[in-house]
């Protein structure tokens, strides 16, 4: 295999890399161009040429390894990439908390540094917040999406027990806030016992182990 031969090995083990990326990601529409540098000259190889990963955390500079049994000799290259894609971006400034709606979301083509964290279906956006507030046009982040506060301490809540068909449903207060399927205390104003519940939405929790005892009159 010829220098130029390794070097566009070395090539196609970084976009196969990053290919699997932007697809895990579900990026929309992801383009990607690359750029190899060799660290020092490359000799011919004759027998059995490798390419390995050495580095690939940061996609703007990827580190992979070639070598060659016959002659024997290892080299290191640096690939530096760079991804665009058509992804979630903020259409209005919002403040962190705030609940995104779809209409705050567009769809742009940007650069993608970080295909982990970058989102290209505006649903997966959609009735979450922001831990932080967003400009508009900047990329939202899936690292920075956490589920809505739904119920805070103190609130009025309906708890629904579920068991074989049979519902039964008591008034019961949030000891503790609460997002969407998070776990705490509530409780049975009825029979004043604090039970653990998952909430279900503003106004509905259900006791983790669902029973009718949870929450009996």
């Amino acid at each position: 295999m010829t220098p130029a031969g390794i070097e566009a090995e070395v090539e196609r083990a970084a976009r196969t890399h990053l290919i699997d990326l932007v697809t895990t990601a579900g990026l929309r529409k992801p383009s990607v161009e690359l750029t190899v540098l060799a660290r020092e000259a490359v000799n011919p190889c004759t027998a059995n040429a490798q390419i390995e990963p050495i580095d690939t955390r940061s996609v703007t500079r990827m580190r992979f390894e070639a070598s060659c049994e016959d002659p024997e000799w290892r080299s290191e290259f640096v690939v530096r990439a760079a991804i665009s894609a058509e992804v979630v971006t903020a259409a209005r400034s919002l403040r962190a908390g705030d609940v995104i709606d779809a209409s705050s979301l567009a769809l742009e083509r940007r650069e993608v540094t970080a295909p982990e964290d970058a989102i290209s279906d505006p649903a997966l956006v959609a009735g979450k917040t922001s831990r932080r507030a967003l400009r508009s046009g900047q990329p939202v982040s899936r690292r920075w999406l956490i589920e809505p506060l739904l119920v805070r301490r103190g609130t009025n809540v309906a708890i629904v027990a579920r068991n074989t068909g049979v519902e039964v449903q008591v008034a019961g207060e949030a000891l503790a806030a609460g997002r969407r399927h998070e776990i705490i205390q509530v409780r049975n104003k009825t029979n004043g016992r604090v039970i653990r519940a998952r909430v279900i939405d503003a106004n509905t929790v259900e006791p983790v182990i669902s029973s009718s005892s949870d929450v009996e009159r």
